[in-house]
């Protein structure tokens, strides 16, 4: 069963980094694009990015933070609760630097209820982001976060695949 939930860890935690990684690795291309084509080309990711991207993260904490309890030794231990920290602090950029503007740019855009409830967009006034009609301030800020989720995500995985080895070594 130990066994199991390594390997669940390592899938969940490895398929949120792949979503954060993808949005960084599109960084390049998507700093080229125009206003319009930028905003055409954001509408495509929040059905499967929100889902996919929501189950691997949420899973992924959870599974990291079973796997910490059920460790064997200090190494092991720590490298897992370090690797369940940059989980947490992925979580925490999400909701500060990425959700606002996700928000903000969904506002008027027809949404599902459950994607209302998620982006929470009805009375929402983008108070939460600095003033400005620079929208290349925005896609900045938001782009910067996909940028600093990968490289924790990428941490976490690191550190989760490290413990599992070395329990092995």
């Amino acid at each position: 069963m130990y066994v199991f939930l390594q390997v669940l860890t390592v899938i969940l935690v490895a398929s949120a980094m792949a979503m954060a990684l993808a949005h960084a690795l599109e960084l390049p291309g998507k700093l080229r694009l125009g206003r319009q084509e930028y905003f055409a080309v954001q509408r495509i990711y929040y059905p499967g990015f929100t889902i996919g991207g929501g189950v691997a993260e949420v899973g992924g904490i959870v599974a990291t933070f079973a796997l910490m309890l059920t460790s064997s030794g200090p190494v092991r231990f720590w490298l897992i609760a370090g690797a369940l920290a940059a989980l947490l602090v992925m979580q925490l950029v999400f909701w500060f630097m990425t959700q606002p503007i996700n928000k903000h740019w969904l506002q008027e855009v027809e949404l599902t209820a459950p994607a209302k409830r998620f982006f929470a967009t009805e009375g929402s006034d983008g108070t939460a982001l600095p003033p400005t009609d620079d929208w290349t301030a925005l896609r900045n800020r938001w782009e910067l976060s996909h940028v600093v989720r990968a490289a924790l995500a990428m941490l976490g995985l690191i550190l989760l695949t490290t413990a599992i080895a070395t329990q092995s070594a």
